[in-house]
């Protein structure tokens, strides 16, 4: 599935849980960007981590959406079912001399620093158990965002050498979102600020591949507190798909969309048509993250209270 259109986004949860008010400002920000501009969005579940993920997640992250009123284009693309193609990708690069076998553990680029130097770059390793890294001779350090603006990653984590696929078989998360963003066609990303650094990873990915590079926009994630984002790993509670239009107005207040007073009451598709006719990436807070204060059981209404 290709895409043709000028303007092509896309929304790439992991079904690891269902989606919290954190996953619904991703969500609404790619989904205004690409209507804004009359383009298609797409739906991708990010299952590639199998281990991690939920089963009948992905159901719920779907019923969510809609309950919404996020309507995606096409079928949904689940990276489960694309090994095939991750694995042609990293046998070309093996075949380019781009990509070698790596033996290293966890705990061995700990005790080197936390940072993976390049130990078994140039050993020639063969054999199963190992990881394959990519060779980021020439990483990409700078770009422009459409959001944060000039960005110059010094990040080292983000200027390794890559890894494509893990130790245990599965491929990397780095690897299979640029080369699905590449094989649907994608235009324009817009995401959440903790993939910030990583764009430079993605983006020397892309150079290596001599494929064009979306457009990038990342938008400020919202957290519990300062380096902690809301996420189903500290218990971020689940949008309550009862409320909608309270949810959109919630997260279109993170977003600096404060909607009129007429409108917190509407239905969520005049609520979305409003946001779309008033989006604009200079309208969104130039922050990292925002904290955001709210009750143990929802988030639906935040109190912003201080930006990072």
């Amino acid at each position: 599935m290709t895409g043709h259109h000028s303007y092509t986004g896309r929304f790439a949860p992991s079904p690891s849980g269902p989606l919290h008010f954190g996953s619904l400002i991703a969500a609404l920000a790619s989904f205004l960007d690409a209507r804004h501009h009359h383009g298609q969005w797409l739906l991708r579940m990010e299952d590639i981590d199998e281990p991690r993920c939920v089963g009948g997640a992905d159901k719920l992250i779907l019923d969510t959406l809609e309950a919404h009123h996020l309507h995606w284009d096409g079928e949904v693309m689940y990276q489960s079912a694309e090994h095939a193609r991750y694995q042609a990708l990293t046998d070309q690069f093996i075949r380019q001399g781009l990509a070698y076998r790596c033996s290293c553990t966890r705990k061995m680029i700990k005790e080197a620093g936390g940072t993976y130097p390049g130990t078994c770059r140039d050993k020639h390793i063969t054999g199963d158990g190992t990881a394959i890294r990519l060779k980021m001779t020439s990483p990409v350090t700078r770009f422009d965002d459409r959001i944060m603006g000039q960005v110059h990653v010094t990040d080292a984590h983000a200027l390794e050498d890559t890894v494509l696929k893990r130790r245990d078989g599965l491929f990397s998360y780095n690897l299979v979102v640029v080369a699905d963003d590449i094989h649907q066609g994608v235009t324009h990303i817009v995401r959440g600020s903790d993939l910030l650094t990583t764009t430079a990873t993605h983006l020397s990915l892309y150079k290596l591949l001599q494929a064009r590079a979306p457009a990038y926009a990342h938008v400020p994630v919202a957290s519990v507190s300062e380096g902690r984002k809301l996420s189903k790993q500290n218990h971020a509670a689940a949008l309550n798909n009862a409320t909608p239009s309270e949810n959109l107005a919630a997260a279109l207040n993170f977003l600096g969309l404060a909607l009129p007073e007429d409108g917190i009451n509407a239905p969520p598709a005049e609520v979305l048509q409003w946001a779309v006719e008033h989006w604009g990436c200079d309208r969104i807070p130039r922050q990292r993250e925002i904290i955001v204060a709210a009750s143990e059981s929802t988030y639906h209404r935040p109190f912003i209270f201080c930006g990072i």
